[in-house]
C-alpha cells in the first residue's frame, strides 16, 4: 500500500523556449515551434512542516524541560530560605548560649526584665541541658540539611524525600517548642522579656510554614499525625522538665525604684578624658537609666572625670514603677534599651568599647595630643 506525500512548494518557476522551425509540406500545419530549454525549478519551504510527521513530541519535550528547570529553581530557591534562616537561628541561639553560659546579658530594655532573668531561670534548662544549646543544635541541623537538599547532596545514602520528611519533623518539633516556651514567658516569667529569644520563636515559626509549603497538601494530610505526636511529645517532656521549676512572680515592672545617682568607682585614663571631650564636643549623647547595670558599666569604661564629661541623658529621672512613662528626649529618639548611644545620627544599643566609639565619633590620637 502506497501513501500520497505531499510537499510545499513556493517560487515555482516555468520557463520555456520557442524555436521557429522550417515551413511544413503540410496545410494543416503551416508553422512549427520546437520547444526548449524546459526548466522547472521547485524550490521547497522549509517553514512549512511536512504533512504526516508529528512535530508535537518536540514541544511537548521543549515544555517539560522549561517545567522542569522552573520546579528545580523554585526548590532551590526554597532550599536557600531555609539555610538562611537556619543560619540566622544559628547566630541568635549562637549569641544565647553565650549570654547563658557566661551568666551576662545584652543590654537592658526599657520596661526592665533582661534576657538574663529569662535564661536564669528555671525554664532555661531543660533536663539538665541549657535550653539555647538545643536551640543551637536543631538550627545548625535545619541550616546544613537544607544546604545538602539544595545541592541534591545528601549523606549517607539519603534519598530526597526522606530528606525533606526529616526537615519537616525537626521544624515541627522547634515550632511546637516555640509555642510551649512563649505560654511559659507570658505566665511564669511575666514582665521579663528577651527580644533574642522571640526572634529565634519567630524563626521557627517561619521555617516550620515554609516547610509545610513546600510539602504537598497530601503529603502532609499523611503526615498530620506525625505533627500531632511530636507536638504532644515535645509538651510532655517540657512539662516534666518544668514540673520542680519556680515561676519568676515579681519583676522589675511591679517594683517601684525610687532615683538614686551611681558612683564610679574607676580613675580616668588621658585617653578616656579626650574621648569623652571629644564625643561631647559633637553633640554625642548617651541615653541611660539609674537602674540598668549596663549604664554604670559603660561609664566604669570611662572613669570618674570622663563620665562627668558625658553628654548623659538619664530617661527616668523620677524613678521607675509600673506605668512610669520614659523621659520625652528619650521617647523622641526611640530609645529601646539601655544604654544606647547616638553619634552623628547613628545609633548604637548596649555597653560599647571605646575604640569602637572613637572610630565611630572620629577620634584620633592626634586629637588626644591637641586636647
Amino acid at each position: 500500500m502506497m501513501m500520497a506525500r505531499f510537499i510545499p512548494v513556493s517560487s515555482c518557476q516555468f520557463r520555456f523556449g520557442f524555436r521557429e522551425l522550417p515551413p511544413s509540406s503540410s496545410s494543416l500545419y503551416p508553422r512549427r515551434f520546437e520547444v526548449s530549454h524546459r526548466r522547472f525549478p521547485i524550490k521547497c519551504s522549509s517553514s512549512e512542516p511536512e504533512y504526516g510527521v508529528d512535530s508535537s513530541p518536540s514541544l511537548s519535550s521543549s515544555s517539560s524541560s522549561s517545567s522542569s528547570t522552573s520546579e528545580v529553581s523554585i526548590n532551590s530557591s526554597t532550599y536557600n530560605w531555609f539555610t538562611g534562616l537556619g543560619g540566622i537561628g544559628t547566630l541568635d541561639t549562637a549569641y544565647l548560649t553565650y549570654l547563658k553560659l557566661t551568666g551576662s546579658d545584652a543590654f537592658c530594655p526599657v520596661g526592665g526584665g533582661t534576657c538574663g532573668d529569662v535564661l536564669n531561670s528555671d525554664y532555661a534548662v531543660v533536663f539538665g541541658v541549657p535550653l539555647p544549646v538545643i536551640g543551637f543544635a536543631m538550627y545548625g541541623l535545619v541550616t546544613a540539611l537544607s544546604a545538602q537538599l539544595g545541592e541534591d547532596n545528601l549523606p549517607f545514602g539519603i534519598s530526597k524525600t526522606n530528606g525533606r520528611f526529616a526537615l519537616f519533623a525537626i521544624t515541627t518539633t522547634m515550632a511546637s517548642s516555640s509555642a510551649y516556651f512563649l505560654y511559659i514567658l507570658s505566665t511564669k516569667l511575666s514582665g521579663s522579656s528577651c527580644l533574642y529569644c522571640l526572634v529565634s520563636a519567630f524563626l521557627s515559626f517561619t521555617l516550620f510554614f515554609l516547610t509545610s509549603k513546600d510539602v504537598k497538601l497530601q503529603k502532609i494530610q499523611q503526615v498530620v499525625g506525625l505533627q500531632i505526636c511530636l507536638a504532644l511529645i515535645v509538651v510532655a517532656s517540657l512539662t516534666a522538665s518544668y514540673s520542680t521549676a519556680q515561676p519568676i512572680l515579681s519583676s522589675s515592672r511591679d517594683i517601684e525604684l525610687p532615683y538614686y545617682s551611681t558612683e564610679i568607682t574607676t580613675s580616668s585614663s588621658p585617653y578616656a578624658i579626650a574621648l569623652a571631650k571629644h564625643l561631647n564636643s559633637i553633640g554625642a549623647k548617651m541615653y541611660g537609666a539609674f537602674w540598668c547595670s549596663h549604664c554604670l558599666e559603660q561609664k566604669e569604661m570611662f572613669g570618674r572625670e570622663a563620665a562627668k564629661l558625658l553628654n548623659y541623658v538619664e530617661c527616668f529621672p523620677q524613678g521607675y514603677k509600673k506605668g512610669t512613662k520614659i523621659f520625652k528626649a528619650c521617647s523622641d529618639v526611640g530609645i529601646e534599651g539601655f544604654p544606647t548611644w547616638m553619634i552623628n545620627g547613628q545609633v548604637l544599643g548596649g555597653e560599647v568599647e571605646l575604640a569602637e566609639l572613637a572610630e565611630m565619633s572620629g577620634f584620633s590620637l592626634d586629637q588626644m595630643s591637641q586636647k
